[in-house]
């Protein structure tokens, strides 16, 4: 899938991207279920919500497709940056059958002024969505997001696939895009 012109004009903040790992990891620091693969799904999410309801995204990140869905190009870099920074730490759990790993905050908690207070609940109704749902139930939600449908493995998701819809068309509106193709392809 190649990208449109306006997803190449976004530009990456890799200080706002930070700022929302350790916001989003402070929220979710409750939620038992929250590990690496809910972290990536609600920077997605919230990053494709607020350029459909803001007009931008918050952090300009790149998301690709992953076989657990989609996932920020530039995550491990905001991750190792934060180690070494010290205001995170990576803590494993027992998790199932294996070992989750989570972002928990250590340091200096999250710049609360870096984001509008949209951008933050934004950030608020995704985490609240996905809490207490597992990495399989956040991932399969994931698989049904147009961005991801569309992309070959491992390729960019643009952000411009925010617009689409993954809901069925009813009867009336397939009827009525019928009848603009037949009355605009003649």
């Amino acid at each position: 899938m190649a990208a449109s012109s306006p997803t190449s004009q976004i530009v990456f903040d890799m200080d706002r991207f930070k700022e929302l790992v350790v916001f989003i990891a402070d929220l979710c620091v409750d939620d038992p279920t929250f590990g690496a693969v809910k972290l990536n799904k609600i920077l997605y999410f919230a990053d494709f919500m607020a350029y459909r309801v803001l007009g931008k995204s918050m952090t300009g990140a790149t998301y690709f497709r992953l076989p657990e869905g989609p996932a920020p190009r530039q995550l491990l870099a905001a991750r190792d940056e934060l180690l070494v920074e010290r205001r995170v730490e990576i803590e494993q759990r027992p998790y199932f059958n294996g070992v989750q790993k989570r972002i928990v905050v250590i340091g200096e908690g999250p710049n609360s002024e870096e984001f509008s207070t949209a951008e933050q609940d934004i950030v608020r109704s995704v985490a609240q969505f996905f809490e207490g749902k597992t990495d399989r139930e956040v991932s399969d939600f994931s698989h049904l997001q147009p961005g991801w449908i569309l992309a070959n493995d491992r390729e960019d998701i643009p952000y411009e696939t925010a617009w689409l819809s993954s809901d069925p068309i009813d009867q009336f509106d397939e009827e009525v895009a019928r009848q603009m193709v037949d009355q605009y392809s003649q």
